[in-house]
């Protein structure tokens, strides 16, 4: 297998649905049009953005194959296979590799949780095994899962347990911990920083890139961010990434987070529909509310 290596920006695509929380799998390609449109260099499909978790598996399927069609020669795609099921997690790589894309990404079990990252690294191996012909990238969000445990360890073991380990998508604050993940073994693995609102610092301890929602209808902020910091520019940078803080940490914060970025999406000209319960959608007066608190950051000119 050639080496697969991400860098640059990776937006974690929304599932477009409909007012009654069906699928709406016609809005995938205008959702694909308009991040092809702006440079980024991948997608992350059914993610926790993508709201994989409130998805059946049928369901998570038919999206990734729709994200794989309308992504093809354009945009590699990364799949999210995880589930508490590692059957169904494992049914998920298969058809992910049938479908075209170019790399997997798994969460771990979440409701009984791996208390090891010895039983992780298990669980993980058998994931990949379902899809050998896939880069495989381990996905941490701790804060979502409940697991949390040594990712270096996990490096050190899954390279000798999982063939197809290319790196892992690391969605913690946990910035010397993802440091010394960026470093080992020579800096071999391909490491993916999630936390949008401290890419910049992510970028400082070794991100090679950025997987993330506010991509999705931000990504000309995010690579100024990145082209400041790999110009020196360290106050531009700031200055910019500041703007990123204060949109996630004041605004969203401030609402409710997917229902929030859901609208955002749709300020940015791509309407992907409400969130599925439990998650419960904006009202038109949270939406005109959120719009306003956005103006008055100057974060608008940003949703292009």
């Amino acid at each position: 297998m050639n080496r697969f290596w991400i860098t640059g920006l990776v937006p974690a695509t929304f599932t477009p649905m409909h007012d009654d929380g069906s699928l709406n799998l016609a809005q995938v390609g205008p959702l694909v049009d308009h991040l092809a449109a702006r440079g980024v260099s991948a997608i992350f499909a059914s993610g926790s953005t993508g709201e994989s978790a409130s998805l059946t598996t049928a369901e998570r399927q038919a999206a990734l194959a729709a994200f794989c069609e309308a992504a093809a020669g354009r945009l590699p795609v990364i799949a999210h296979v995880g589930h508490t099921s590692l059957a169904d997690a494992a049914a998920l790589a298969a058809h992910a590799q049938q479908a075209g894309a170019a790399a997997i990404a798994a969460l771990p079990p979440f409701y009984f949780k791996p208390a090891s990252v010895t039983t992780l690294v298990a669980c993980m191996a058998e994931i990949a095994a379902a899809a050998p012909d896939l880069p495989f990238y381990y996905y941490h969000i701790p804060g979502l899962t409940g697991v949390n445990l040594d990712m270096v360890e996990f490096l050190r073991q899954g390279a000798a347990r999982i063939p197809t380990l290319a790196g892992i998508k690391y969605s913690a604050p946990t910035l010397y911990e993802f440091q010394a993940c960026a470093n080992f073994d020579g800096g071999r693995f391909n490491m993916l920083f999630g936390v949008d609102e401290m890419l910049l610092s992510g970028l400082a301890a070794g991100a090679h890139g950025a997987v993330g929602s506010t991509y999705n209808f931000a990504a000309p902020l995010y690579q100024a961010i990145m082209r400041a910091f790999a110009a020196g520019d360290v106050a531009a940078a700031q200055r910019l990434q500041l703007l990123s803080a204060q949109m996630v940490l004041k605004v969203i914060g401030g609402y409710r987070a997917l229902p929030s970025l859901k609208s955002m999406m749709g300020f940015a000209g791509v309407e992907c529909g409400p969130p599925r319960l439990p998650q419960v959608a904006l009202t038109p007066a949270e939406r005109a509310a959120l719009h306003a608190d956005l103006a008055e950051l100057g974060f608008l000119a940003w949703l292009t």
